[in-house]
């Protein structure tokens, strides 16, 4: 389950070079549900990079912590919470990484989940807007996960999707076909990702410093094929 993301300056547009910027990247170095976080969804038909509550609220939600932020892949088109979205308000969250925590004999260990490259992840997620006036209203999301791959099975269950940069559009889209945007949310390839252990200090939402984010161990990731 994905309980916090890691946001760093990123390059957007290295990724995305029709990306049209509404407001700036959202960034935090230990980021919670509840709070807002920058997302991208297809305007005009261009990615479009604006903010939305992290949790999703559609109009009918009558209690705000039972917002989800989280959204399982094989539940989209079987709960109503998700099936409108999932059809048409398809968005992506930009990160740099993903914490987890590592259950151990004594504690639970947080990792940081990243790109083995340490590039910018594109996480799947679903958007919905809730009207307070004809002419004001607030969006929301929930990231979208699916299981997460072996070599990193050991730390979680669940990872957010990571949809990749030429997948973008597809994903965003909503005249993409459902079935085809479903095949989008597979687990990443084994060698798209790593993790490595940070300090506990991440634990405590409250901590917001850049050593939440430092390595205290060696990445666990596969090995590329020239290193085998």
């Amino acid at each position: 389950m994905a309980g916090r993301l890691h946001i760093a300056p990123l390059e957007l547009e290295r990724e995305l070079p029709d990306l049209v910027a509404e407001t700036s990247l959202i960034t935090g170095a230990n980021l919670a549900p509840r709070r807002p976080v920058s997302i991208l969804r297809l305007e005009g038909g261009r990615p479009r990079l604006t903010n939305a509550f992290w949790g999703l609220t559609p109009p009918w939600l009558k209690v705000l912590d039972h917002a989800p932020h989280c959204a399982r892949a094989e539940a989209l088109t079987a709960r109503p919470m998700f099936r409108e979205a999932f059809g048409a308000r398809r968005c992506l969250v930009p990160a740099s990484g993903i914490y987890v925590w590592k259950s151990q004999p004594r504690f639970k260990q947080p990792y940081l989940v990243t790109r083995a490259d340490r590039g910018p992840l594109l996480l799947a997620g679903l958007w919905c807007r809730f009207h307070t006036t004809l002419s004001e209203y607030n969006d929301s999301m929930a990231l979208i996960t699916v299981p997460t791959p072996r070599l990193l099975a050991p730390l979680t269950d669940r990872l957010p999707a990571v949809i990749r940069p030429e997948d973008a559009h597809r994903w965003l889209d909503p005249q993409t076909p459902l079935d085809e945007a479903q095949t989008l949310l597979a687990p990443a390839p084994g060698e798209l990702l790593g993790a490595f252990p940070v300090s506990r200090r991440v634990n405590d939402p409250a901590n917001q410093d850049p050593a939440c984010a430092h390595p205290t161990g060696p990445m666990l990731r596969q090995p590329l094929p020239q290193e085998r």
